[in-house]
């Protein structure tokens, strides 16, 4: 039996869970560069190695124009000189103590040929990240390719594709790295190319997993129901989606590169001389590391900063980008 009642007064009736809805109009939207940029700098860590590399390259660029010393200049009167540092030598600290005669400042001391280490420091640095971050740029263009076929196409294609990155992945890098270098002259090229023959496989192995978990979304779906083509399903769609695990793999890329570098420069691979790199300027200091410890000393420091602060800056990187930590 119903009850009629025409005398219906607006407080017989309220909302649920009204506060939950105060709550989301409150809510604004947050843009997602914005989003990733708070997520980054609450990181401490990820800011700090940041301002490291910031401070590193511009060491590299810059301490060559404004030093009166050249990274390939002999000086055989000036040979295994100590650091001397302005100002830090009053109080006792690179103060050259081992240079009676001349009265030049080398902030990191001098080689067995005389060049200046801080120099050469310098234009090391600058050619170890010249060369990692050119051979990582090529090893992205040709992972993301190569993985996004594999995964886009799948069925044969994916399996075929699939075979050549374990075939690849099996041989030793080094090994790969020493072989060819054997045959190609040494240089810039020849190391750069080696670098890329395997530098590109995990680039695409992630993009491969990346691609083969999007294509099966709902909007992929809907571009290929209405007849778009597989290039503008690839650009449009899939590629956008992909910025985030592309910026992470290459930055966690360059720390890979630059030891490898390091390393074939340090078996006597990397760049012939009269040019330094971080791993030859160590391989040169390595014979006179007991009685002139600073000239290991500083390429090791400079290469271990480098290293670890791709490193933690990558990884603050990838979890300002990441959404799913975001929302966490």
């Amino acid at each position: 039996m119903l009850i009629q009642n025409d005398s219906l007064l607006d407080n017989d009736f309220q909302l649920a869970n009204k506060q939950r809805m105060e709550l989301s109009s409150n809510n604004k939207h947050i843009p997602y560069i914005k989003r990733v940029w708070s997520g980054f700098i609450s990181n401490k860590w990820a800011v700090a190695s940041f301002v490291v590399i910031l401070l590193i390259v511009l060491f590299a660029l810059f301490a060559p124009i404004f030093s009166p010393y050249s990274s390939t200049g002999v000086r055989p009167d000036e040979t295994n000189l100590s650091p001397r540092i302005p100002l830090l030598e009053k109080i006792g600290i690179f103060n050259g103590y081992s240079d009676a005669v001349s009265t030049r400042y080398h902030y990191f001391g001098t080689d067995n040929l005389g060049r200046d280490i801080w120099v050469r420091c310098a234009t090391g640095t600058r050619l170890s990240l010249y060369i990692a971050c050119l051979a990582m740029l090529i090893d992205l263009l040709i992972g993301v390719i190569y993985g996004m076929i594999s995964g886009y196409y799948g069925g044969r294609v994916d399996l075929a594709m699939q075979r050549i990155t374990e075939v690849l992945s099996i041989v030793p890098t080094i090994i790969v790295v020493t072989l060819l270098l054997v045959v190609l002259k040494p240089g810039l090229s020849s190391i750069i190319v080696a670098m890329i023959l395997t530098g590109w496989i995990n680039m695409s192995r992630i993009i491969r997993a990346q691609v083969l978990k999007i294509k099966e979304q709902e909007f992929v779906m809907a571009a290929y129901t209405i007849g778009e083509s597989t290039v503008t399903i690839i650009l449009k769609e899939i590629l956008p989606n992909l910025i985030g695990p592309i910026i992470t793999t290459f930055m966690f890329s360059i720390p890979s590169a630059i030891f490898l570098e390091a390393f074939l420069a340090f078996i006597g691979l990397g760049v012939p001389e009269p040019y330094a790199s971080l791993g030859s300027m160590i391989n040169d200091g390595f014979s006179s590391a007991m009685s002139y410890p600073f000239m290991i000393f500083f390429p090791i420091i400079l290469l271990v900063l480098l290293m670890l602060s791709f490193n933690l800056f990558a990884d603050g990187l990838r979890d300002a980008i990441d959404p799913e930590i975001n929302e966490k």
